[in-house]
């Protein structure tokens, strides 16, 4: 992989990190504490300046509630095609869900994603 590669990653990672701690509205100082990692390497996690190693990834993933290997597909220690989400699936498959409350969020992003194809 090349420095632009790498680079290209883990602000990829650092966006996704950044994205998901604001789904589950938290600070970074609570994520921080979470994860038992400081308030600056999580900032400089969510600006893709560190490769972060398989515990913090782990640690992140933990605190996030995704799966780690998720995190993982970003830097490249997966594959990044098994660690990409299919919300379409996921969506299908959340027993918390109706039948009725699934169709409507599959036709939601179905919208939102046509609109970003266009």
């Amino acid at each position: 992989m090349s420095d632009k590669d790498e680079r290209s990653h883990l602000v990829g990672l650092g966006a996704f990190i950044r994205s998901q701690r604001r789904l589950a509205q938290l600070s970074q100082r609570e994520l921080a504490k979470l994860t038992k990692l400081s308030d600056p390497y999580v900032s400089q996690l969510e600006r893709g300046l560190h490769e972060p190693s398989v515990r913090v990834l782990r640690a992140l993933g933990s605190a996030l509630n995704i799966p780690a290997e998720t995190l993982m597909g970003y830097v490249g220690l997966t594959d990044e095609r098994a660690a990409e989400v299919d919300t379409a699936s996921a969506i299908r498959q959340d027993p918390k869900l109706s039948d009725a409350q699934k169709a409507a969020m599959l036709e939601i992003y179905k919208g939102f994603t046509d609109e970003a194809g266009k």
